[in-house]
């Protein structure tokens, strides 16, 4: 029996290593329209690649999976990110796991995680061809089985040939174009802080930074990918409000009538609270206060605590646009999972064919989560199609 697996990416190669290796005799073949394989796995995490998470702190898969989360939840009954752990420590890659709970080989180079896969398919003698583009199922009859993990398109169009109900892909996991000079001008500052879109639940938090261009960071790539289609339908122009301190309200009043009645003689911009930066601090009060940034505490009055303490938690800025497509790294949306048998991945209206990775309607946030997807939804086909090989024998 022949499988084919429409895509050389991080799904398409695992799926192949677990299939190849649960059914030694099945010929499986790895369908890549591209010159290269593993193209985005090589500049994932600056080139380190964040292969997995060690989810300590994660109550809520929806958390970090804004879809597929119950899918995911499912699925990692039959392999989570332990699993994935062993995995790969098992086959001679060591991981280190950073205190932000990511999870990296220890060399710090993605082309460990490429050359292991890239071994294991010559060991294994999985057929791996380049430049083979797929445009119509019909390409593929002469395959027992097809399992597509090309990835995200981002366009309906680059999907439509799947003949499958789709979800309308969008970007996810991008940046916020901000048109404000002041704030630019502390490009390089990052902050813990927490970033709300006004008016809906939508918000994240983590470290963000300042750019040239608006604002990035974990806490806005999160945010992101929370309120991907929300932005996607306005346009991505929508108020975006921050909180720099991470801090209730009551808890910002008290510590700044602390400073007011402790530092009552000093410069309002000599004393820092929450250990903002200085940079920022001294544009926040500026924000706040117009020419009064440089008075003394002790003369600040109530009204102008009360803007100081707005301004440091709900500090609304407008967004004016995202990064462009090629910038980013994830798409939201893509094959209905309603359009497939949530333990096999498996088509419900075409036998034999499959879905793994991003082509799914599944995504996660930064941090190595949609990795983790790759490896479990490319685990669960190769299960799969095992089963039925087997059956078949």
């Amino acid at each position: 029996m022949k499988t084919a697996i429409v895509g050389g990416g991080a799904a398409g190669f695992f799926l192949a290593i677990n299939l190849k290796e649960m059914c030694p005799q099945m010929d499986v073949t790895i369908l890549e329209g591209s010159k290269r394989v593993l193209a985005k796995v090589e500049i994932s995490g600056g080139g380190r690649c964040n292969c997995t998470n060690s989810f300590e702190d994660i109550n809520d898969l929806q958390s970090v999976y804004p879809r597929g989360h119950r899918l995911l939840k499912r699925l990692f009954k039959q392999f989570d990110y332990r699993d994935a752990y062993q995995w790969f420590e098992h086959r001679g890659v060591k991981l280190t796991t950073q205190e932000d709970h990511c999870v990296f080989p220890q060399s710090q180079d993605s082309h460990t995680i490429i050359n292991l896969f890239l071994s294991e398919a010559r060991r294994l003698g999985i057929n791996v061809k380049t430049g083979c583009k797929v445009s119509s199922l019909d390409e593929l009859a002469d395959y027992d089985f097809v399992a597509v993990t090309m990835g995200g398109k981002p366009q309906t169009d680059g999907l439509r040939w799947l003949n499958q109900p789709l979800e309308s892909p969008v970007p996810s996991l991008f940046t916020f174009n901000i048109n404000d000079t002041l704030l630019r001008q502390l490009m390089g500052t990052v902050v813990d802080a927490t970033a709300m879109i006004p008016g809906t639940k939508m918000r994240a938090s983590g470290p963000l930074l300042v750019t040239h261009w608006g604002m990035s960071g974990p806490c806005i790539l999160r945010l992101s990918s929370y309120a991907a289609r929300w932005l996607s339908e306005h346009d991505y122009k929508q108020p975006l409000a921050i909180n720099w301190t991470n801090r209730k309200e009551n808890e910002v009043q008290e510590q700044l009538a602390a400073l007011r009645q402790q530092h009552a003689q000093k410069q309002l911009t000599t004393i820092r609270p929450f250990d903002l930066p200085q940079r920022l601090w001294t544009y926040l009060t500026e924000k706040a206060l117009d020419g009064r940034a440089k008075a003394p505490w002790g003369s600040l009055n109530q009204k102008e605590m009360n803007r100081l303490t707005n301004t440091l938690i709900n500090d609304t800025y407008q967004i004016a646009g995202r990064a462009p497509f090629k910038d980013e790294f994830v798409t939201c949306g893509g094959v209905s999972l309603a359009a497939v048998n949530p333990s096999t991945l498996e088509s419900r209206t075409q036998p034999h064919l499959y879905f793994a990775g991003e082509v799914l309607d599944i995504d996660g946030v930064t941090g190595g989560f949609n990795f983790q997807a790759a490896w479990t939804t490319a685990y669960a086909v190769a299960t799969a199609i095992s089963t039925q090989y087997n059956a078949a024998e």
